[in-house]
């Protein structure tokens, strides 16, 4: 008996967004309309906004042509490893032996995601992808009399305490961009959350009463829809931190980091998400099954405006 794919399918996506909050719709520009054939992400991009003159003098005015343009990149495929199912009509009709079978896998895929479209929205862009800057200059360093342990993966030494007062920095910094105030949101690690939570002010606040689990807020702070992630970015301790890539390689010196933006200056695009099987399989003595999901994401502002980190330092 066939799997119904549509099923399978929707239970993938529900899991993709459960434990990435950050490409919720509510807190990112999502462009899947704009995805060409599940996989490329082509989106027209208007020329350079007229010049406008005061108390015009000089007549007829010079007419300009706008050169409009396109923004195209191909996003990323992430694919399961095969799952074999002895009894798939039985796994077909319960819920829960499916999410069993297939939750270990999806969550890895859902992690890998998450991360990746992260660091897409710090680090430079690829070819194709935009002119855009890299967002080095958007790096703020964590600031606190107060010391703790380094969290990073294999980290050492202390590391300057993560508080409020860093995320009404954040504020500030975006307030200069001249970035709307409206739909910001800040990713935090859950140790940088730990540590925020640790702050006396915080914890006269009734966190409860602005909760929306939802959509991944835990509250609201200088303006922020905080949302918690267990990881967000690391970043290298040069003397302008840099981004690491997803799967470097770890060192005493990092350091992670909470991500701060505005919805209109980041972007996500889900493509092609498809579930593969393979009935009766004679080496496997039962049915397979994987799943493919494409999707990718980056900034929208070529000056890397209204997207930030707040990093770590010692």
């Amino acid at each position: 008996m066939a799997i119904q794919k549509e099923l399978w399918v929707n239970y993938i996506m529900g899991n993709l967004f459960k434990e990435n909050p950050h490409l919720n719709p509510i807190a990112c520009t999502r462009v899947d309309e704009n995805v060409l054939a599940g996989k490329i992400v082509h989106i027209p991009q208007a020329g350079s906004k007229p010049n406008v003159v005061r108390n015009r003098g000089v007549f007829p005015a010079v007419a300009v042509r706008r050169s409009d343009g396109d923004i195209v990149y191909v996003i990323d495929e992430y694919s399961t490893d095969p799952t074999v199912i002895p009894n798939a009509d039985t796994i077909e009709l319960s819920y829960d032996k499916l999410d069993s079978v297939l939750s270990e896998h999806l969550d890895v895929i859902a992690e890998l995601i998450g991360d990746d479209i992260i660091f897409n929205w710090l680090s430079a862009f690829a070819a194709g992808q935009g002119s855009q800057a890299v967002s080095a200059a958007n790096v703020i360093r964590i600031q606190n009399a107060a010391t703790t342990a380094a969290t990073a993966p294999s980290a050492t030494g202390n590391r300057q305490k993560f508080s409020y007062n860093d995320i009404r920095r954040a504020q500030t910094f975006l307030n200069k961009q001249n970035i709307a105030k409206k739909d910001r949101f800040m990713l935090l690690p859950s140790e940088l959350m730990s540590q925020l939570q640790d702050d006396a002010d915080l914890i006269k606040r009734d966190f409860a009463k602005e909760l929306d689990i939802e959509n991944g807020i835990i509250t609201k702070l200088f303006g922020f829809n905080l949302m918690e992630r267990s990881s967000t970015a690391v970043y290298d301790n040069a003397g302008t931190p840099v981004v690491k890539a997803v799967g470097a390689a770890a060192a005493a010196t990092d350091n992670e980091a909470a991500v701060f933006w505005q919805k209109a200056a980041v972007e996500a695009a889900l493509g092609e998400v498809t579930m593969f099987e393979q009935l009766n399989d004679p080496t496997q003595y039962g049915d397979v099954y994987s799943a493919l999901v494409r999707m990718g994401g980056r900034k929208r502002r070529s000056t890397a405006y209204g997207v930030g980190a707040l990093v770590q330092q010692p």
